[in-house]
């Protein structure tokens, strides 16, 4: 069965706890933690061993489990202290975004040499780690994607594939999804309207909201065979009252839970 999350970024304004609360009651299965600087660290890199103890209690007590943490910067000061925290804590993955420009050579060359050192390091501790194409940077689009993974042989490198990422770069995500399927091991998931470079609104990221078509991509995700969690990534709900965050977390679970119901996911 596929296991849905939601990365805590969506409850940014709020503590870990009151967090990992309203996600067990919103029905999904784990929990995404945040630990993206200058936006929401839910898990503090530096200081990863006071909260250790904490968080595992604090998911225990909900009846989740941690899917995955995403550090975002592909930066080694920022990574190795997260799969030493991964190793403690029991994260399976660290998600990452690629860093660079797109169609800047010296900057997907750039970007996949970190991404194959890492993976080693992230190797040592029994943590994967994986990246996702992100609208504007060296890995943006399938091609791009499929040359990371030539590239990069390591088993501890892995695909986050985010639909509204893929679906902003002009492909279809349904289509694109057996391309990279393989080395899938996450799932970032969100709707947007239009093809514009932002998401869109947290309103408008609620799974079922945009254009994307999250059955087909569902569908192809669940025939290929796909056992991964799918983590709801919701962005820029800084002041956000906790009824709306909540409501954005609870639609979008009903929805992908249906999604992934008819398609024989769960």
């Amino acid at each position: 069965m596929i296991k849905l999350g939601v990365n805590s970024v969506l409850f940014r304004d709020y503590d870990f706890a009151t967090a990992v609360k309203h996600i067990a009651t919103c029905g999904y299965d784990g929990v995404e933690i945040s630990a993206i600087e200058g936006m929401c660290e839910h898990l503090v890199l530096s200081r990863w061993k006071e909260q250790a103890a904490e968080i595992k209690t604090i998911v225990a007590d909900a009846g989740l489990e941690i899917l995955s943490a995403e550090v975002a910067a592909l930066k080694e000061e920022r990574l190795l202290p997260a799969f030493e925290a991964a190793a403690e804590i029991g994260i399976p993955v660290i998600n990452v975004g690629p860093g660079g420009k797109s169609d800047v050579e010296d900057d997907i060359v750039a970007s996949i040499e970190k991404l194959n050192s890492m993976a080693e390091k992230a190797a040592g501790f029994g943590v994967a780690l994986c990246v996702k194409a992100h609208v504007n940077s060296a890995i943006y689009n399938t091609p791009t994607t499929l040359r990371a993974m030539k590239a990069i042989s390591s088993s501890a490198f892995g695909i986050d594939m985010d639909p509204s990422h893929i679906y902003r770069a002009g492909e279809d995500p349904a289509k694109a999804l057996g391309a990279v399927v393989s080395r899938m091991k996450h799932v970032h998931i969100r709707d947007c309207k239009g093809r514009q470079s932002g998401p869109g609104t947290p309103r408008d990221q609620a799974c079922g909201r945009g254009d994307i078509d999250l059955v087909a991509y569902c569908r192809v995700l669940v025939e290929a065979g796909y056992d991964g969690p799918v983590c709801l990534e919701v962005i820029g709900a800084e002041n956000h009252d906790l009824p709306l965050v909540c409501t954005i977390a609870a639609e979008s679970f009903g929805y992908l839970n249906a999604c992934l119901k008819t398609v024989g996911g769960r």
